[in-house]
C-alpha cells in the first residue's frame, strides 16, 4: 500500500515517534492521511521514588520499584511530565484507523514502542515501523513494510533496566552511610570511575627516570631539493653494539625493566663526553633498508569511533557529539547514530563510490567495493554504520548546514567516502650511519623516513590520534637519496636529556575506547555514563583530561574492598555477555536475576560470584548490602600521603590531617576540590598544613566586652564576635553577632583587632543631603558602594568606605547615573581560534563568573575549571557543548498576554467570581497535596 492510498478510502493513520523534531521531518514525507506525533522519549518508567509508587505496593517493592519476591516484576508509572502527552496521544488514537509505532530500531526504541502499546491499549491495527535514516524513500518503504514488535528485544531492555535499578538502589545507600550522602553507584558508571581512579593511582606511584642520547645532523654535501634533502636528522641507536636506552626500556618505578641488562643507559656526563669525542669523526652510511608502505582506509563510523574522532578533531565531548548527531539524524542528514555496525548498504556503497569517481577520479576507486567486518562483540544495534543519508550523498556544501552540525556532517561524509577508496602506498626507509669516536667508541645513528607515492583514501580523510604528539598517517619524512658507503659530514651533534612520563590520563575519547575494548557496557550508553561521572563529581576535567576527585578514590576504595566483583572488569563484561544471551533467547531473565540478587541456583553463575575480593561473600547482591558491619567508614576514606600526613574524604570535602584530633600537635587543612590527586605530594600537604586555619582570636571589643575572632568561611574570610553564653539565638529577642567580610587587601593571619572593629562598624553614615536623606557607605556582594534611599552608586576602592566625605559623596550623586552596561572588561585570557566558528576565543569575567566566548557563543566555566588552568581544547569543548544545546527557550507568557483579547466588563466580573471559587478549591486541594508531599518526602530514592 502506498503512503497516500488510504486517503482515498477515508482512512487516518497515527504515527508515533520519539521526538518532535523527527515528527516534523517525517510528516513532510507522508501524505495528508497521516498524523505524526511524538512520545517525547519514554512515556513511563520505573518510579523515581516511593512517592510515585501506587499505594497498593509496600515495603521493598515501594523502595525499589521492582517486586523482587515475585519474579522481579517491575512497577511502571507514567512520568508526571508525560501525562499530558499521553492524554494527547490517546485522543489522537481515538480518531485513527491504524497505529504505526515508529520509534528507533534498537532495544530502547523497541521498549518505548512496547510501553506505548501497554499504555494506549489500541483497538485498531498496530504496526511496528522501522527505518535507520529519515529520507522520503526510507520513510515510505517503512510504512509499506512494517513488522511485528520484537518482544525479545523488549525483554532484554527490561532485564537491563531492572538490573541497573537493583544495583543503583542497593549499592548507593551503602555509599550514603559510609562515605557521603547523595552519592550514586551504577553497574557501568562505577567501573568507569574505577578505570579513571586506577590511572591516577598509576600516576601517583610513577617514578620518573632520566636518560640521555645524541642527535646528529648529517650533510650529504649536495645541494638538496624537496625530493632529495641535503641533510638528515638521526638519533644515536647503539654504542659499541649496545642499544641506547629509550623511554620504553624503563618501568614505572624509574628503573630499567627486567631483561634490559644489555641496554646502555647514558647519563648526562657520558652523553656529553661522547658528543665531544664524536666532534671530528668521519661518518658513513652503513646500511639503507627500504620497505613498501601500505595503509588501508578506516571503517565507516559507528557510535564510539564517531565520539572518539569528534573529540580529537573537533574538540567535542561525547555528550555534545551525540546531541549534534541526533539533530543531524532527525533532520534527515545522516543515518541512525546509535549503532555498533560498520556495514554499509549496497545503496550507500554505490553512493560513496560515485562520489569517489566524481570528486577524486577513477584512479582512486578500487575495483570491488570494500566491506568491513564488525569489531564489536554481541553487537545489538543492527543498523548500518553512521553515514550520510539517501542514495546520493550530499556534499557538506550542499547541505546548507552551519556551525557544529556542518563540522560533524563533514567529518561523517569524509570518513564514509574515504572508506570506499584505494589504499595509500609508498615506501619506508631506514638509514644507519656510523663512525668511531676519538676515544675509540663506535657510535651508530639511525634515521627513518616515509614517502607516499599514492595517497589513495588520504586525499579525503586521515584519522586523528589520542596522543597530541603522534604523527598522523599522511605525514611524509623524506630522507636524502644515499647508498651504503656514502660519506656524510656531522654538522652538529647534541646531547639530549629526556625523562619518562607517567601514563596519560584518560580523555573522553580514550575512556570510550577503553570501555569498548574491555567490552564493558553498551557503546550507545558511553556518552551518558561519562556525563554521569562528571555530574556526580567523581571526575572533573583539566583541559580534555579526566581527573578523578578525592571523593571517587573513597568510593572506589569501598567498592573494591567490599564489593570487589561488582567493579571487576571481567565480571562486568561477563554480565554484559549474560544480558546479550538473554536478548538472543539463549537464557531466561528471571533465573538470571535471581542468581544475581539472591545468589540462588548454580554457584558457578556469574551473578553468584558478585562478592568481595576476599571471598567473604559468595551470595547475591542482597546479602552483600545487608552485612555492612565490616566496613570501617574512616578507613575507607583515608589515604596516607607520607610523613605522618593522611588525606581524608569528609562529608564536607577532602582534607589533610596530621595526628589525632584533640591531641597535641594535631594539624588539619582543607584540600582544594580541584586539586588533582597526583599533585598532592608530601611537600604540597605540608604547605596546606602551614597555612593559617581555624579561628584567630583578635582580642576583646572594649565597648561590648565580646571576644572578636577572624574565621575562614564558605564565602571567604570574615570577622565576627563571640556572644556571651545564654544569649538568645532564636525568637523575638534573638541577638545576631556582628559579622563583616575582610577586604580583598586583608588576610586572616594579618588582620588586627582594630581592622575588625572598623569592618564591623559598617555600614557607615556619611551624612545627609540637602533634603535630609541619609547617605551610607556599605560593602556588598559586588563591592563597595554608597546608598541614598533606593539610589546606589559604586565606589572604586574599599578604603573609601571609611574615608569618603559628605562633599565627595554629594559630588558622586550630582553626576548622572550611568545607564545600560558598563564598558566591557578586558579578556582574562586568550585561548586561540575555535575550530568550529573559526573565531578568536577568550576567557572573560562576567556577572556570574568567568566564561569563554568566541563572540557568538558564551559558555560559563564549570566548578572544575579555572582561568589559570583552562586550555584552548577545554574552551572549545565548552563552546561545543553550549552550541549543541541550542539557544535558550524564551518564555511565551508575555506574548500570550499580548495576544489575549480584552474582555468586556461583564465577562471580567464573571471571571473574577469564578477565580474566587477556583481559588477556594485550590486552597483546600493544596493543603491535601502538601500533606501527601510531606509524607512522601520522608522516603528518599537514590539516583541510578
Amino acid at each position: 500500500m502506498s503512503p497516500t492510498s488510504e486517503t482515498a478510502h477515508g482512512g487516518r493513520r497515527l504515527v508515533i515517534v520519539e521526538s518532535p523534531a523527527k515528527a516534523k521531518t517525517i510528516k513532510g514525507y507522508l501524505g495528508p492521511g497521516y498524523v505524526v506525533e511524538a512520545s517525547v522519549g519514554h512515556i513511563r518508567d520505573l518510579p523515581n521514588g516511593a512517592a510515585e509508587v501506587p499505594e497498593k505496593y509496600t515495603g521493598e517493592v515501594r523502595r525499589l520499584g521492582v517486586d523482587v519476591e515475585h519474579d522481579f516484576q517491575p512497577i511502571y508509572v507514567v512520568n508526571a511530565d508525560k501525562k499530558a502527552q499521553v492524554r494527547k496521544l490517546k485522543e489522537q488514537l481515538a480518531e485513527s484507523d491504524e497505529l504505526f509505532l515508529a520509534t528507533d530500531e534498537d532495544r530502547e526504541g523497541e521498549a518505548i514502542a512496547w510501553h506505548l502499546l501497554e499504555v494506549l491499549k489500541p483497538k485498531v491495527p498496530v504496526h511496528r515501523m522501522v527505518f535507520h535514516e529519515i529520507t522520503k524513500d526510507a520513510i515510505r518503504a517503512a510504512v509499506a513494510n512494517p513488522r511485528e514488535l520484537n518482544k525479545r528485544m523488549v525483554d532484554a531492555q527490561e532485564t537491563r533496566r531492572i538490573l541497573d535499578r537493583l544495583y543503583g538502589y542497593e549499592v548507593s545507600p551503602v555509599l550514603w552511610k559510609k562515605v557521603m550522602p547523595r552519592l550514586s553507584a551504577g553497574r557501568v558508571q562505577s567501573v568507569a570511575t574505577r578505570l579513571v581512579v586506577e590511572r591516577e593511582r598509576e600516576r601517583i606511584a610513577f617514578r620518573s627516570a632520566e636518560y640521555w642520547d645524541l642527535t646528529g645532523t648529517f650533510a650529504t654535501g649536495r645541494a638538496g631539493d624537496a625530493s632529495d634533502p641535503s641533510n638528515l636528522l638521526a638519533r644515536l641507536a647503539t654504542v659499541d653494539g649496545r642499544r641506547v636506552a629509550q623511554g620504553r626500556d624503563f618501568g614505572p618505578d624509574g628503573q630499567l625493566k627486567a631483561g634490559s641488562s644489555q641496554v646502555l643507559h647514558l647519563d648526562e656526563a657520558n652523553a656529553r663526553s661522547l658528543a665531544a669525542a664524536l666532534a671530528e669523526t668521519s661518518f658513513s652510511v652503513r646500511s639503507v633498508e627500504s620497505k613498501p608502505y601500505r595503509r588501508s582506509p578506516y571503517a565507516p563510523f559507528r557510535t564510539t569511533t564517531l565520539q572518539q574522532e569528534a573529540s580529537r578533531k573537533l574538540g567535542f565531548g561525547a555528550k555534545a557529539t551525540m546531541q549534534v548527531a541526533q539533530k543531524l539524524y532527525e533532520n534527515g542528514f545522516i543515518t541512525y547514530m546509535r549503532t555498533d555496525s560498520t556495514t554499509l548498504s549496497d545503496t550507500a556503497v554505490a553512493a560513496a563510490r560515485a562520489q569517489v569517481t566524481q570528486l577524486y577520479g577513477a584512479d582512486y576507486l578500487p575495483e570491488k567495493p570494500r566491506t568491513y567486518a564488525g569489531k564489536v562483540k554481541n553487537a545489538q544495534e543492527a543498523h548500518e554504520a553512521i553515514r550520510p543519508s539517501g542514495d546520493r550523498f550530499r556534499t557538506p556544501a550542499e547541505t546548507g548546514l552551519t556551525g557544529d552540525q556542518f563540522k560533524l556532517y563533514e567529518l561523517i561524509w569524509k570518513r564514509t567516502v574515504a572508506s570506499q577508496m584505494k589504499d595509500a602506498v609508498g615506501n619506508s626507509v631506514t638509514v644507519k650511519i656510523g663512525g668511531r669516536a676519538s676515544d675509540g667508541r663506535d657510535a651508530e645513528f639511525s634515521a627513518s623516513g616515509k614517502t607516499i607515492t599514492f595517497h589513495g583514501f588520504m586525499k579525503a580523510y586521515v584519522e586523528g590520534a589520542d596522543d597530541p604528539n603522534a604523527e598522523l598517517d599522511d605525514r611524509e619524512r623524506r630522507l636524502p637519496q644515499v647508498a651504503e658507503g656514502d660519506a656524510l659530514t656531522a654538522e652538529e651533534i647534541t646531547a639530549d636529556g629526556h625523562s619518562t612520563k607517567p601514563p596519560a590520563r584518560y580523555t573522553e575519547a580514550s575512556l570510550v575506547k577503553e570501555l569498548e575494548e574491555r567490552e564493558i557496557g553498551r557503546p550507545s550508553t558511553y556518552a551518558s555514563i561519562i556525563g554521569t561521572i562528571l555530574d556526580r563529581g567523581y571526575v572533573f576535567k583539566k583541559g580534555t583530561a579526566l581527573v578523578p576527585s578525592f571523593l571517587s578514590f573513597a568510593v572506589v576504595n569501598l567498592l573494591e574492598k567490599h564489593f570487589g566483583r561488582l567493579v571487576d572488569y571481567d565480571f562486568t563484561a561477563k554480565m554484559e555477555d549474560d544480558l546479550d544471551r538473554i536478548a538472543r533467547g539463549e537464557a531466561q531473565a528471571v533465573p538470571w536475576l535471581k542468581r544475581f540478587y539472591f545468589g540462588e541456583g548454580d554457584a558457578t553463575g556469574a551473578a553468584s560470584d558478585a562478592g568481595n575480593g576476599d571471598g567473604d561473600h559468595l551470595g547475591g547482591l542482597k546479602e552483600l548490602v545487608t552485612d555492612l558491619g565490616a566496613i570501617d567508614a574512616r578507613e575507607i576514606s583515608s589515604f596516607p600521603v607520607g610523613s605522618g600526613i593522611v588525606l581524608r574524604v569528609g562529608r564536607y570535602g577532602p582534607y589533610v590531617e596530621r595526628g589525632e584530633k584533640d591531641a597535641e600537635g594535631h594539624q588539619r587543612a582543607d584540600v582544594p576540590e580541584d586539586l588533582a590527586p597526583d599533585e598532592l605530594t608530601v611537600e604540597h600537604a605540608e604547605e596546606l598544613l602551614a597555612k593559617p586555619s581555624g579561628d584567630f582570636e583578635l582580642g576583646t571589643d572594649p565597648v561590648s566586652g565580646n571576644q572578636i575572632v577572624a574565621k575562614d568561611g564558605r564565602y571567604g574570610p570574615y570577622v565576627t564576635e563571640i556572644l556571651p553564653e545564654g544569649t538568645p539565638k532564636t525568637g523575638k529577642n534573638a541577638v545576631k553577632p556582628r559579622t563583616a567580610s575582610l577586604f580583598k587587601s586583608m588576610a586572616l593571619d594579618t588582620v588586627t583587632l582594630e581592622d575588625a572593629l572598623r569592618l564591623m562598624s559598617l555600614p557607615r553614615v556619611v551624612g545627609a543631603d540637602a533634603e535630609g536623606v541619609e547617605i551610607t557607605a556599605q560593602n556588598g556582594r559586588y563591592g563597595p558602594y554608597l546608598k541614598k534611599g533606593t539610589d546606589s552608586r559604586s565606589l572604586t576602592d574599599e578604603e573609601q568606605l571609611f574615608t569618603i566625605t559628605l562633599e565627595e559623596a554629594l559630588a558622586i550623586y550630582a553626576q548622572p547615573k550611568q545607564r545600560g552596561r558598563a564598558a566591557a572588561k578586558p579578556p582574562l585570557k586568550e585561548l586561540g581560534t575555535d575550530p568550529v566558528s573559526e573565531r578568536p576565543v577568550v576567557v572573560k569575567d562576567g556577572r556570574f563568573g568567568a566564561y569563554v566566548t568566541d563572540g557568538e557563543t558564551n559558555a560559563t566555566l564549570r566548578t572544575s575549571d579555572s582561568v589559570e588552568t583552562i586550555t584552548p581544547e577545554r574552551g572549545y569543548e565548552l563552546l561545543a557543548e553550549k552550541r549543541a544545546k541550542g539557544p535558550a527557550k524564551k518564555t511565551a507568557k508575555k506574548a500570550a498576554a499580548k495576544k489575549a483579547p480584552a474582555k468586556k466588563a461583564t465577562t471580567a466580573k464573571k471571571a473574577t467570581a469564578a477565580k474566587k471559587t477556583t481559588a477556594a478549591k485550590k486552597t483546600t486541594a493544596a493543603k491535601k497535596t502538601t500533606a501527601k508531599k510531606a509524607t512522601a518526602a520522608k522516603s528518599s530514592a537514590p539516583t541510578e
